[in-house]
């Protein structure tokens, strides 16, 4: 009997992981696509995903968390704009992510920009909502600085 309990508390553990997991666009593209069509803004992570400690920590103590996954759900696109040392990228990614920094002036990592985006005339055209960056206290705390920035949102 305790072997079909543990058995059957971990199969459902695992649906509940998998539930949890999120997806995090890297083409700034599909990403206003679905940013369009679900009417949420766009929050942009931009990391060094291989050597950033602060970034890193970011992750593990926020952007992995179930509280992070149920809000993003709810509230955003996720995008990764990733700069790694040691990771290999596409150079289209590589050059995407180095015009967007520009566009939003990043001096550092990690920084997550929120911003609806509209494309007028063939342009991508950002409304930015704000930025934050690592935040300590949690995903509760850093959620909260999130919906401060969105309650800028315009819809």
């Amino acid at each position: 009997m305790k072997k079909i309990f543990l058995t059957l508390f971990l199969v459902l553990g695992s649906f509940t992981i998998q539930a949890q997991e999120l997806t995090w666009e890297t083409d700034v593209n599909k990403a206003m696509e679905v940013s369009k069509k679900s009417k949420k803004p766009m929050l942009m992570f931009f990391t060094g995903s291989d050597w950033c400690g602060w970034c890193i920590r970011l992750q593990k103590e926020v952007l992995k968390t179930p509280e992070f996954a149920k809000w993003a759900k709810e509230n955003v696109v996720l995008v990764e704009l990733d700069f790694p040392r040691r990771t290999a990228q596409t150079p289209e990614i590589k050059k995407q992510n180095m015009e967007l920094q520009q566009l939003f002036a990043v001096r550092g990592y990690p920084t997550v920009w929120f911003a609806n985006v509209t494309k007028k005339d063939g342009k991508l055209n950002f409304e930015q909502l704000g930025s934050t960056g690592y935040v300590a206290g949690g995903p509760s705390a850093w959620l909260a600085g999130a919906d401060k920035i969105l309650a800028n949102k315009k819809s």
